[in-house]
């Protein structure tokens, strides 16, 4: 197996960041849902730690993916089936970036104004000074953007489904 992205298919670092960036977010959002219905106690406030560590991990992942693609360009596109869907496309996968890294750094920032200090894996952080307010405006945030999650990866799964069954490009042959 390739390990940098050809023109007909990506290489396995690619296919692993996409993959595994999945997996987690997969996991990631539901847990983040359950965790808004708990009560407050010590379990919740481990299971917080938990869904904190695993989001900055996300965060370092979808940032060292763009790294990578940004070294190493995506596989060309073939043909298009009507106009503007390379734009579709290309829009699509944008916006889940924007949503990713504004999910998790709005979440960042909730516990950060919440006055608490945060393990970035690299080094630790903290506020001098608390600002509920603020604190409840990126919770806000954090919440929506996981739903615009939802339905981005809904949009994007779609498209793959469209595009293999429908189309016959075996789009699927690229990331697998």
């Amino acid at each position: 197996m390739q390990f940098f992205n050809s023109f007909d298919k990506y290489g396995l670092l690619a296919k692993l960041f996409h993959w595994i960036t999945f997996i987690v977010l997969l996991a990631q959002v539901p847990f983040g849902f359950y965790l808004v219905g708990l009560e407050f106690s010590d379990q919740r406030i481990e299971l917080e730690n938990i869904h904190i560590f695993i989001g900055i991990t996300v965060f370092y992942l979808t940032l060292f993916r763009l790294i990578w693609k940004f070294f190493n360009p995506s596989p060309t596109e073939k043909k298009s089936f009507f106009k503007g869907q390379v734009l579709i496309g290309k829009a699509n996968h944008f916006l889940l970036y924007v949503t990713i890294f504004s999910i998790t750094i709005s979440g960042i920032l909730k516990k950060l104004y919440m006055g608490e200090t945060l393990n970035f894996i690299f080094f630790k952080y903290g506020f001098e000074k608390d600002n509920f307010i603020l604190a409840d405006a990126y919770y806000e945030v954090h919440i929506y953007a996981n739903y615009l999650l939802l339905a981005l990866v809904t949009l994007h799964i779609l498209a793959v489904i469209v595009h293999h069954f429908v189309f016959k490009d075996k789009i699927l042959n690229k990331i697998t």
